[in-house]
């Protein structure tokens, strides 16, 4: 079974739904307290074992590629004003020389598309996709526990989170046909069930560990909703042919690409913050008293 080496970030989106944030600061970059969306998640991929990430970008989308890069000047005027620890801590997140990739997603054609663009650096081996406007708070991420279950399963696994019924028609969910503890073994999935309809309370949470014949299912994949190339069409096409696993993760998730959802993810991690945690909370709780 071949080691997951890579991942592939999709971070070409136009981060509509938190505009106007977004008309010039791409969604991935904004902040989280004190540290941007993206690093959050290139961070649970480290943690994960990944060796090498491929980020497929779009146009206004350099100041990803700038962060993961040396700030000279930067750097540069922390030494000579002797501030070592934010010094230090800028350059923990650098990546090692050589191992990020950049590739162009020229048109917004889907994420399927997206994932498709990133085929030559991947090749011939399995991979992880993670969605940058999702973040996973938890003891061991996300991804590192779906390796773990990819060693004792392999095939393809998705991470799924239980929802409550009256919110399936908002989610794409899992038809599971059989259950090992936390896994699920699937048949299918199903985009936004009528209430009472869903196959499961499942729902799809941004972080999959594929195998790589989803290229070759990608390359003539018809558009699908939006008109665009869907990638959870091409995983219907290659479910037929490979073993599909759910895997319910131990986290909360929160979607940054809403600002609730963003909104809820920065409330969440300042509270688990030790040194912010007590000001936080003293802060979040005034503002509830004042606004009641």
């Amino acid at each position: 079974m071949k080691k997951i080496r890579k991942a592939v970030l999709p971070v070409a989106g136009l981060g509509t739904r938190v505009l106007p944030a977004t008309k010039v600061i791409p969604k991935e970059m904004l902040p989280v307290v004190d540290r941007p969306i993206i690093e959050y998640v290139v961070d649970e991929a480290r943690q994960a074992g990944i060796e090498h990430i491929v980020f497929v970008t779009g146009r206004g989308k350099g100041a990803i590629e700038d962060h993961f890069d040396q700030a000279f000047e930067l750097e540069t005027n922390l030494r000579q004003k002797d501030k070592q620890q934010a010094l230090a801590e800028l350059q923990a997140h650098l990546p090692v020389a050589g191992s990020t990739s950049f590739v162009r997603q020229q048109a917004p054609l889907g994420l399927g598309h997206a994932i498709w663009c990133a085929r030559d650096i991947i090749g011939d081996e399995p991979f992880a996709v993670l969605l940058p406007d999702v973040l996973i708070q938890a003891e061991q991420g996300c991804l590192a526990q779906m390796v773990e279950i990819y060693h004792d399963k392999g095939g393809n696994i998705i991470a799924v989170d239980e929802i409550p019924e009256l919110d399936v028609d908002k989610y794409g969910v899992i038809d599971p046909v059989s259950q090992e503890g936390n896994v699920y073994k699937m048949r299918g999935m199903v985009e936004k069930p009528a209430i009472g309809t869903q196959p499961s309370c499942l729902k799809i949470t941004g972080r999959y560990i594929l195998q790589p014949e989803i290229f070759g299912l990608l390359e003539n994949q018809q558009t699908g909703a939006g008109g665009e190339i869907q990638l959870t069409d091409a995983m219907d096409r290659l479910m037929q042919t490979q073993a599909f696993y759910a895997y319910q993760y131990q986290g909360t998730d929160f979607d940054c690409g809403n600002k609730l959802g963003y909104l809820r993810a920065f409330a969440h991690f300042a509270l688990a913050r030790p040194e912010l945690a007590q000001a936080a909370r003293v802060i979040l709780q005034d503002a509830l008293t004042q606004n009641q």
